[in-house]
């Protein structure tokens, strides 16, 4: 059984309700599976996981949440070599700018993504869900 960590921040709800749909389609795909907001995942934790579904809203011009989000996701980047990695987050302006740009982040890391990043636009509509259920069972 693959342990699964599912790692967020968000403001409004939206990556919130995705990042439990991750969790669930991990769960479904026979995962140990936790959920952690950023605040209460730390690098040292990386260790403990197989695979790592990070999650993150955009935010300012299209960037990760700066205070929170982005100092933690930046000292696990280091620790994800050989991890399986995916990547979620809702946006409400733009077309998804900040995930292109954390996906290329992760990509010059030498960090491939084990599925295909999911967006919402705000609130997470029910294909969205689905989407986001789909790469957890992808990254279990």
């Amino acid at each position: 059984m693959s342990k699964v960590a599912v790692v967020y921040w968000s403001g409004t709800g939206h990556t919130e309700a995705m990042a439990n749909a991750v969790l669930d389609g991990a769960k479904a795909a026979g995962a140990d599976a936790v959920l952690y907001q950023v605040s209460d995942f730390s690098p040292d934790k990386v260790a403990e996981y197989d695979a790592i579904a990070f999650g993150c809203p955009a935010m300012g011009s299209e960037e990760l949440e700066d205070s929170e989000f982005e100092p933690v996701f930046s000292a696990c980047l280091p620790k994800l070599a050989g991890k399986k990695v995916a990547l979620f987050g809702s946006y409400d302006w733009g077309d998804g700018e900040w995930l292109r740009t954390w996906e290329d982040t992760c990509k010059d890391a030498g960090i491939t993504l084990a599925a295909d990043s999911v967006k919402c636009n705000n609130d997470p509509d029910a294909d969205g869900l689905k989407e986001c259920a789909e790469l957890g069972k992808a990254i279990a």
